[in-house]
């Protein structure tokens, strides 16, 4: 999932200043589940402007909303249908870049100002604990690294690993991390598939992250693209 966390307070309040009618937006997916940009994050956040800025004497009205998910067209669209947003001088998103930015394009009369800062692809470890396991390279190897991606795991980056400063098993970057080739060493010689580590990968095609991407599943691609016959 997409892990986010909130920007400071002061930001927020400093992007929003001089605004009197403003909605804060949350979604309801990856920042939802991260205690980032969810129904309680939100109404926090409305609390915190109001007593700011009421301090400071400005007369504010702000509302709050959560969408589904704010990367997804038709719950923005939905949310017009909820709310009059010709009502709001600003939005507030609480979600990922990727949902500041839509929310942007679907309502690009209005200001939107972003609440979180978009960190990492990762995983929960525990309660409050999130770790980054996926940098969106474009290029996935995992099916020969033992399910343990080296490009984010590694410091280093390293396609083919590990490197002379490996040490006990640890890593030379950060010793309090254990080495990601150690790690996929022993996890495919534990299934007996060890005769990976001896593959040579190729190097990585940057040209699949080439900015910005787009992209199309192949069964849409046939029936939206003009005079493709659909099969």
């Amino acid at each position: 999932m997409i892990v986010a966390t909130r920007k400071p307070f002061t930001e927020i309040k400093d992007l929003v200043s001089g605004h009197r009618k403003i909605l804060i937006v949350g979604c309801g997916t990856c920042v939802s589940v991260c205690l980032a940009g969810g129904e309680i994050e939100v109404s926090i956040l409305a609390s915190q402007l109001r007593i700011a800025l009421g301090l400071e004497g400005d007369d504010v009205q702000i509302d709050e909303a959560i969408v589904e998910r704010q990367c997804n067209r038709e719950f923005l669209v939905l949310l017009g249908k909820k709310k009059n947003m010709t009502d709001y001088d600003v939005i507030v998103s609480m979600a990922c870049g990727a949902g500041v930015q839509l929310l942007g394009d679907v309502y690009d009369q209005k200001p939107v100002v972003p609440a979180l800062n978009t960190v990492f692809i990762g995983i929960e470890e525990g309660p409050g604990i999130w770790a980054e396991r996926c940098q969106s390279c474009g290029n996935c190897v995992l099916g020969e690294t033992g399910d343990i991606c080296p490009i984010t795991m590694c410091p280093k980056g390293l396609l083919n690993g590990p490197c002379s400063g490996s040490r006990h098993g640890r890593c030379e970057v950060n010793p309090e991390i254990e080495c990601a080739w150690v790690k996929i060493y022993d996890r495919l010689a534990a299934r007996g598939d060890l005769e990976r580590i001896s593959k040579v990968l190729p190097p990585r095609k940057n040209s699949r992250r080439a900015h910005p991407a787009v992209a199309t599943h192949e069964a849409y691609k046939r029936r939206f693209v003009k005079d493709e016959k659909i099969v």
